[in-house]
């Protein structure tokens, strides 16, 4: 196993997030070397700045946190932030569609973005809260099949985060095809390890500082 910090991207989503605390998220994660950060899309200019003349990648959120955001709309907001240097994309399906079993349009709807940001990683936020366990294996399936890089349990600002189970059920489904981003109630050492064993290759927490130091 890889040092944790190698794993974390070192998150701040919260609505009330500020400049100045974007620029401590982004001098933290130079100073312990985590993987990257992740900042919703308005701050990825800003970020990509304080993260110059580093090695710490830079992710932004797209249609975050409810995925309920026409794809035209997800679609620009993803262009916006390549060209901001944003480069990873971390975007929610639309949570209702999936609901509605209009499986074309979410695969269509990743397919789309995945096209417009190129060469840049995609991970796709599912939501495994708000999803059964066979709808946690048919949308981890969809999103393999609509060529994402790895997908994401949740985002954070759900009923729950993820779960050791969400997990199992989409390492069964896509194997080693696309990686596995688990997200959301990760705040220690122990459980990001169990996450990891069982096959995650990114994880998603706001207390990644606190994981290392506890180790």
């Amino acid at each position: 196993m890889k040092d944790l910090k190698n794993y974390i991207d070192h998150t701040l989503l919260a609505a009330t997030a500020t400049e100045s605390q974007i620029r401590n998220l982004c001098e933290e994660a130079k100073e312990h070397g985590f993987y990257a950060v992740c900042v919703n899309s308005s701050y990825v200019a800003l970020a990509k700045n304080f993260l110059k003349d580093s090695e710490v990648k830079l992710a932004a959120t797209i249609g975050f946190p409810l995925g309920a955001a026409s794809a035209s709309s997800k679609i620009q907001e993803a262009k916006k932030a390549v060209l901001d240097g944003a480069g990873e994309i971390d975007m929610v399906i639309n949570i209702g569609f999936f609901k509605d079993r209009k499986y074309d349009e979410v695969k269509s709807e990743i397919q789309e973005i995945k096209k417009t940001i190129g060469n840049n990683l995609l991970k796709v936020i599912i939501e495994t809260c708000y999803l059964t366990d066979d709808e946690i294996e048919k949308v981890s399936e969809l999103v393999m099949q609509a060529g994402a890089d790895y997908v994401k349990t949740s985002t954070g600002f759900g009923t729950r985060g993820a779960s050791l189970k969400d997990v199992q059920i989409m390492k069964k489904v896509v194997g080693d095809k696309i990686k596995i981003k688990a997200s959301g109630g990760i705040r220690d050492a122990e459980t990001a390890r169990q996450y990891i064993e069982l096959g995650v290759s990114r994880i998603g927490t706001s207390s990644g500082i606190k994981i290392i130091s506890n180790k």
